[in-house]
């Protein structure tokens, strides 16, 4: 029998098996990648998810070069990931409640925020106040897309401006934070939310601990930006297991919307 090794524990563990515990390991439950498409089939009602905005695309508008060129990256992204950007957006039920749903994939590019990303967070959130239905983005994120300047950096403001919009609307949004959440998405949209919730050991800050300890050349606390140390903080709100999720956004669908 096939058997995949805990990335935290070591242990080996039935693929299978592992798969069917959402890809958390049963030993140290540790919360291991899982895609995009795969967290919309485990969140949403079966078959009741309907994209949108999937119509737009990233363009190398800079004719960025680094070791590769930006389309080059681009298009190993698409093979990589199966995706076409680091979001996909939609329409969808959970446990019969309509909601607008936004969910990052690290695996595109690092999650990373560019023009389209930020285009489809606008869109989405016009979605839930077109609809007068509740968002919901999953996020997963490195951080601002380099590769489009101070255009990827720009998506924090413009992507603030929509969830403000929804607010003012007075429509739930909810943030689930994933790991790991960081730069300009943890800077931005994935702050701002009425609810924001973290799955265990999610990493959540600005920075990364290794990038902060090599610019102030100090050790910081084992437990720096992970979801547990936020929630002691009081930077989200809670830190609810993959398997439980879905059954915990039913409940504040419940109290947001009736």
């Amino acid at each position: 029998m096939e058997e995949i090794k805990c990335d935290n524990c070591k242990k080996d563990i039935e693929k299978e098996r592992f798969i069917l515990n959402l890809k958390v390991c049963p030993y140290c439950d540790y919360h291991s990648y899982i895609n995009a498409r795969d967290r919309i089939q485990i969140t949403v009602d079966e078959g009741s998810f309907s994209e949108i905005a999937n119509n737009i695309a990233s363009v190398d508008f800079l004719n960025f070069y680094d070791v590769k060129s930006y389309d080059e990256r681009l298009r190993e992204a698409k093979l990589k990931s199966g995706l076409d950007e680091a979001i996909i957006v939609g329409e969808a039920r959970i446990s019969g409640f309509k909601v607008a749903l936004g969910v990052m994939d690290f695996s595109f590019m690092g999650g990373s925020m560019g023009s389209v990303v930020g285009e489809r967070i606008k869109l989405i959130a016009n979605h839930s106040i077109k609809k007068e239905i509740p968002l919901i983005i999953f996020c997963a994120s490195g951080g601002a897309r380099m590769q489009e300047g101070i255009m990827s950096l720009m998506q924090m403001a413009k992507a603030v401006s929509s969830i403000n919009r929804i607010r003012e609307k007075r429509l739930p949004y909810f943030c689930v934070v994933t790991n790991p959440t960081s730069g300009g998405v943890s800077a931005s949209f994935a702050t701002v939310a009425d609810i924001i919730i973290a799955e265990p050991g999610a990493l959540f800050c600005f920075a990364g601990p290794r990038v902060i300890e090599q610019t102030i050349k100090k050790k910081l606390p084992e437990d720096f930006g992970t979801a547990e140390r936020n929630l002691r903080n009081g930077q989200i709100d809670m830190i609810v297991p993959r398997r439980e999720l879905r059954e915990r956004l039913t409940t504040l669908l419940k109290l947001f919307v009736g």
